[in-house]
């Protein structure tokens, strides 16, 4: 069923159907500078603008920065993409001694999933460690979130990170799950929250 589109923008529409069409025919993402001539665009701020516009309202997947991580939500049937990279501090030792299987089945019907690979050692104490590939799901109203949330959390300007979340009064707090790291403390305007952890991969 195809998904309604009430709540996009003229440009924005324009663009999603663009996407969804060059994806069609070329069976990948396109670049900015692709979108750009086909926008008639001259910078990339307006692509970016809509790109992120789009992701807030569901309808792709995309990392900003990241060249071809565009993924059209309501098309990811066979897999979970991995969208880059995700800080949580410095080297760890790895696990040898993980035997468990993870049953995937109920994680791979939902389509809006994400993948990060984690860089760090900051969420070792939650299981999470450097290598690892967690899996999580868009969030689209911050204020349902629970305090103890794992989630991926942008800093405009800083990167991202993943880590507990917490909110106390207009304040967020990005606590680790490692005491050699110290919570980060932000207003709430200052952070968004880009999804929740829904499991953890980990090749042995």
């Amino acid at each position: 069923m195809a998904r309604l589109i009430e709540d996009l923008t003229e440009a924005q529409n324009e663009l999603y159907e663009w996407v969804k069409n060059y994806m069609r025919d070329c069976k990948h993402s396109p670049s900015i500078r692709q979108m750009m001539l086909a926008m008639g665009l001259k910078s990339p701020a307006p692509i970016q603008s809509r790109l992120k516009h789009l992701q807030e309202k569901g309808y792709i997947s995309w990392q900003e920065g990241k060249a071809r991580t565009l993924q059209i939500v309501d098309e990811i049937f066979d897999g979970i993409p991995v969208m880059g990279s995700i800080a949580a501090g410095g080297l760890i030792e790895t696990y040898n001694d993980v035997n468990e299987t993870l049953d995937m089945s109920l994680i791979l019907q939902q389509k809006d999933i994400f993948a990060l690979t984690v860089n760090g050692d900051s969420m070792i104490d939650a299981c999470i460690a450097d290598g690892d590939m967690v899996l999580m799901k868009p969030i689209k109203d911050a204020h349902s979130l629970k305090n103890g949330t794992i989630v991926s959390a942008l800093v405009p300007g800083l990167g991202t990170t993943l880590k507990y979340f917490f909110k106390k009064g207009n304040k967020i707090f990005l606590e680790a799950a490692n005491p050699e790291y110290k919570a980060i403390e932000l207003d709430i305007n200052q952070v968004v929250i880009q999804g929740m952890l829904m499991a953890v991969w980990r090749k042995i």
